[in-house]
């Protein structure tokens, strides 16, 4: 089913994820727009801003180069990593992935066979057909970063901030905690009170009163511009000690198969994405 036609593909995932029929033609729920946008929105750009070494180039236009992690080198095969060059800690990515990370916090522990083993693997994976044809993902060049290992003061791992933009507005943020111990998340408003939709379990929803961050609207301004023109996209950053940092750029978050908690916010959220028109005669959307 994979390899089927996008259209197809779309209404096959979409049915079997969420148990509703999807719509194509008029799609309201925020999901079913999430499939629209893969089928029909595609500007050369996505590929860019999806790849996580190229997107760097439009984060130092838009927004400064001083909100970039710091990067020890991009690799195109696994051996050509070199482990030896690198700190005692760092993170290597693929570029053309999602969750596909190594976090090193003691080189001297790392086997590197098994780690060369695995960059292998990662890159010869297709995100396109891994997953659920996220169009943006189809041409981007599979790559490994190695970038700084990030740790904030008194926290075993980073919290993510994750601004859903529409139409260049941020409309609310997704927190998500303690990814490598006991990952939870949350919805947040943009003055850092909680939200009642989720998409995970109780048990794995935020349930407790967390620290509002002291940057949270200067990366709320860092996320609009980032997502200026796009009828939709989520913008991620880090908070480390007051200092934002550049996550990522996503476009279809969690390949439109996971609905919010209570139902009736998955119209409400879709309201909040404007799709553009096709024109007639048009197939696909490709420019802004």
């Amino acid at each position: 089913m994979r390899h089927s036609p996008p259209k197809l593909y779309a209404h096959f995932l979409y049915e079997y994820y969420t148990g509703k029929r999807l719509n194509l033609e008029n799609p309201v729920e925020f999901n079913e727009k999430i499939q629209w946008y893969k089928v029909f929105y595609h500007p050369k750009i996505l590929n860019k801003l999806v790849d996580k070494f190229a997107v760097r180039a439009y984060v130092e236009e838009k927004i400064g180069e001083k909100y970039l992690n710091e990067i020890y080198g991009v690799y195109e095969r696994p051996e050509e990593v070199a482990f030896k060059d690198l700190p005692s800690q760092f993170v290597v990515k693929a570029t053309h992935t999602s969750s596909h990370n190594l976090i090193v916090t003691d080189k001297k522990k790392v086997d590197t066979n098994a780690a060369n083993k695995l960059f292998k693997k990662w890159l010869g994976k297709n995100q396109y057909y891994r997953t659920g044809q996220e169009w943006a993902y189809k041409d981007v060049k599979p790559r490994l970063i190695a970038e700084k290992y990030l740790k904030e003061d008194e926290r075993s791992s980073l919290i993510d901030y994750k601004f859903y933009c529409f139409d260049g507005v941020a409309k609310f943020l997704e927190v998500h905690l303690d990814r490598t111990d006991n990952h939870k998340r949350g919805f947040f408003d943009l003055e850092f009170k909680p939200l009642p939709f989720r998409y995970v379990s109780i048990e794995k929803s935020i349930t407790d009163e967390i620290e509002e961050p002291s940057n949270l609207d200067e990366m709320k301004r860092l996320s609009e511009i980032l997502a200026d023109k796009f009828p939709y996209v989520r913008v991620d950053f880090y908070s480390i000690n007051g200092k934002a940092i550049f996550g990522e750029m996503t476009f279809y978050p969690s390949d439109g198969r996971k609905d919010f908690t209570p139902d009736k916010y998955n119209k409400i959220i879709g309201e909040y994405m404007k799709l553009p028109k096709l024109k007639k005669g048009q197939k696909l959307i490709t420019e802004l």
